[in-house]
């Protein structure tokens, strides 16, 4: 059986990128001024975290207008959901291996 932290991510290593991910794993989909405000961080760095995410295939972003306004639109990907799942299966593991 391998050591749980070998399953843990890099990716997630951040609490931005896990409170991108837990959003989006409840929802089907989260705007960009949502998640802002849910995870209480500047645009900038939203931004270049969603992006990581993106590049790792974990998120998918969806451009669009509302009236005249840009809506982005951010939902969690097949591949990012298993990715998420087993690193907090793996979290899990930990925290109960130290009982």
């Amino acid at each position: 059986m391998s050591n749980p932290i070998e399953q843990l991510n890099k990716v997630f290593d951040s609490r931005i990128r896990i409170g991108i991910m837990s959003a989006l794993m409840v929802n089907e989909d989260v705007n960009f001024n949502d998640l802002k405000a849910l995870i209480d961080v500047t645009d900038g760095n939203l931004a270049s975290h969603l992006k990581t995410l993106e590049d790792n295939s974990y998120i998918k972003v969806q451009k669009g207008f509302i009236g005249r306004k840009t809506n982005t639109v951010y939902s969690i990907t097949k591949t990012g959901e298993k990715a998420f799942r087993t690193h907090i299966d793996a979290l899990e593991k930990i925290i109960k291996g130290l009982n």
